[in-house]
């Protein structure tokens, strides 16, 4: 008898030893679960905004250099001017054809088998001056299925080499060699000009805008290559024009009540304004979406950094 009381004894006080231990082993497993919970909550919040990748500004991501607007009275020196070609900007990379964004452009393999092998180049597939060129071009480019007849009509005009070293006057030596030895009338190198001064300037713009063409480019001749947007190139136009990204719509008032009234847009350079002219009533009823690309034109800018009279001309820029 009085060893099965301590055997009972025993077994008691093993019993809610058991389950003391139970009960911090369960503690344990649940602090240690808390901690990690924690832990992953940490180390979400604690990331530093400067370690997460922003969205890369137009031409960053694929490494082109791309122009902001001139002012009127611009001081053309230090810079080298070409006319501004109004084609379709292709970059070869070495192997492939591209558009800026970085697209195949689908081109005969004829055209494609005379562009140099792994020297990248930049320019502008071009069908020449004159109302239509740019559509037809356009066109041309966004084919699956190249004609050789028709690409057997473009120029390729190429002003810059991709990622190249050196300044901008000697990249442009480079590039001419480069188009020299291919010796193909269809790979241009295009012209690059030094001018005295503003009137000269002036002159040339005149010139290139009465034989149809679209304007000049300046380009810093002393600039490293650089990607994205930039002040060491600039284009220069009568009416200047630019892309913008639609991101709203403002309804309309008095005859234009139940039609948008004007966009809100937001340029290259991030700058946020409306446009409110340029529009048919048809456009105004079935405006661009929101997240669609829209070419406008305008006259400078205030002195507010705003464009001076933006005005709509047509729904999606480059491809």
């Amino acid at each position: 008898m009085a060893d099965d009381t301590a055997d009972d004894t025993a077994d008691e006080t093993g019993g809610r030893a058991a389950h003391r231990r139970g009960r911090r082993l369960g503690l344990r497993s649940g602090l240690t679960l808390l901690g990690g919970w924690f832990g992953v909550v940490w180390k979400v919040l604690a990331v530093p905004p400067a370690l997460t990748d922003p969205e890369p500004r137009p031409g960053e991501r694929f490494g082109v250099t791309l122009a902001r607007m001139a002012p009127p009275d611009i001081d053309p020196a230090g810079h080298l001017v070409s006319e501004k070609y109004d084609g379709v900007r292709a970059v070869w990379d070495g192997r492939a054809l591209r558009t800026r964004h970085g697209q195949i452009i689908q081109a005969s393999a004829g055209f494609l088998a005379r562009l140099p092998a792994q020297v990248p180049l930049d320019g502008e597939l071009w069908l020449g001056r004159g109302p239509g060129r740019f559509d037809a071009v356009s066109a041309l480019v966004r084919r699956r299925r190249p004609v050789e007849a028709d690409w057997a009509q473009v120029v390729y005009l190429v002003f810059e080499l991709p990622r190249g070293g050196g300044r901008f006057d000697e990249r442009v030596a480079r590039l001419v060699e480069i188009v020299a030895q291919q010796d193909w009338p269809q790979l241009v190198a295009a012209e690059q000009r030094r001018v005295e001064s503003r009137e000269a300037l002036r002159v040339w713009l005149d010139e290139v805008v009465a034989a149809g063409g679209e304007g000049l480019m300046l380009h810093r001749a002393d600039a490293p290559f650089v990607a994205g947007r930039t002040d060491w190139l600039l284009k220069l136009k009568p009416v200047q024009e630019d892309e913008a990204v639609v991101i709203g719509h403002t309804p309309g008032e008095g005859r234009l009540s139940g039609l948008m009234g004007a966009l809100q847009v937001r340029n290259a350079d991030g700058t946020v304004f409306l446009i409110g002219t340029g529009f048919s009533d048809a456009q105004r009823a079935a405006p661009p979406p929101v997240g669609s690309r829209i070419v406008y034109s305008c006259r400078g800018q205030t002195r507010h950094g705003l464009p001076r009279f933006p005005s709509f001309l047509r729904i999606g820029g480059e491809p």
